[in-house]
């Protein structure tokens, strides 16, 4: 070990204060969990400055998905750089990470040697660790957003973030917005395209706004809740719908679709109304579902390409913090993420969010 990271590492206290999950229904333990002892090259140790809570967060809470136990939930997140394992660590801009510099970064280290690494799907990589799924172990403890300190491991994606945005407007970056920027990607041309969303979450609002900045011909979402229908409309949103609006809408009327809500009636509604040549990229559908059918002929004569997307590459990592940095001002993101938390307090939080959450909260240490 250098002295420079000796020197680093001797400057910051010994433990971190973290808040380890356990079970549904068990309060959080709230307890001081060591700091590495050492940094590898390409690893680095962050300060947090906030984490807010995915709905796979709160569904694991819930006991809807299950994590390996113990372990440190949350994986939006932004924090300071405190520590570095070497001298030559880049961002995925190519920047070189320094002491103090802010940074996000992606929800998995990834080898980048392994077959899925080199056909381009690093999130899935052979030997994926991802932050705040990941149960504690020896030498990866602070693995999560829940904690004083964050280790990032060796194949980290970060990126330096150059602008000032509030925290909890940021912190999504590693997950919801960059998650919208694989959506967009794999969906294609959206300039004079009329698009469909499914799901008015931080996905679907994400998913409004980005949309209008890339000059939809026009803009729909579909969401069960009245009220996240509405905010949808400050996202740039031309029209709102409830499912059952649905009835009325039989002919085909929509160029790109995004179904981010994990609903199976969503995407039987979206084979309803897509128009010739449509792209369909599916994103919510992360647990089991019923089987829908599909015909084959309909598929090919309509010129239909239906994909899916789960996680992201660096390279969406990367355009969610320039989409952030260029037009969060322009959409009420920071309203999103307005209830804000200390880490210690976290037991009392969770258990006044109630059935009806909000986008999002924000735990800062």
């Amino acid at each position: 070990m250098s002295a420079t990271i000796t020197d680093q590492l001797r400057t910051l206290p010994e433990n971190s204060l973290a808040a380890v999950f356990y079970a549904p229904g068990h309060p959080f333990e709230l307890r001081h969990v060591p700091l590495p002892k050492n940094l590898a090259a390409g690893e680095a140790l962050v300060r947090v400055s906030c984490c807010t809570l995915c709905g796979s967060d709160l569904s694991t809470l819930a006991g809807h998905r299950q994590e390996p136990t113990p372990c440190i939930l949350g994986h939006e997140i932004v924090g300071i750089i405190e520590a570095v394992g070497d001298s030559a660590l880049l961002d995925a801009r190519g920047r070189c990470v320094r002491l103090g510099d802010r940074v996000v970064w992606s929800v998995a280290a990834s080898c980048d040697q392994c077959r899925c690494c080199l056909r381009g799907v690093p999130q899935k990589c052979i030997h994926l660790k991802k932050y705040g799924h990941t149960p504690l172990m020896d030498d990866w403890q602070l693995s999560g957003g829940l904690a004083e300190f964050c280790h990032l491991r060796r194949g980290t994606k970060m990126v330096v973030v150059n602008r000032e945005l509030e925290d909890d407007v940021l912190a999504p970056a590693s997950c919801a917005t960059a998650t919208v920027a694989a959506a967009l990607r794999r969906a294609g041309q959206v300039s004079g395209a009329r698009v469909l969303i499914f799901g008015a979450g931080l996905l679907g609002l994400t998913a409004c706004a980005w949309a209008k900045t890339r000059d939809a011909q026009s803009i729909t979402i579909c969401d069960p809740s009245l009220e996240r229908s509405e905010l949808a409309k400050r996202f740039g949103a031309d029209l709102a719908l409830s499912p059952a609006d649905f009835s009325q809408v039989r002919q085909p009327a929509f160029d790109v679709i995004l179904e981010m809500s994990g609903s199976v009636d969503a995407i039987r509604t979206a084979l309803l109304v897509a128009d010739i040549g449509a792209v369909m990229v599916l994103v919510g559908s992360v647990r089991p579902t019923p089987a829908i059918e599909i015909l084959p002929e309909q598929l090919v004569r309509q010129l239909w390409s239906i994909k899916g997307v789960h996680n992201y590459c660096p390279e969406d990592l990367v355009s969610a913090v320039d989409f952030l940095e260029e037009h969060a001002e322009n959409f009420p993101l920071a309203e999103i993420g307005s209830r804000s938390f200390e880490l210690s307090h976290i037991n009392s939080v969770i258990s006044t969010l109630g059935a009806n959450p909000p986008v999002r909260i924000a735990i800062r240490p």
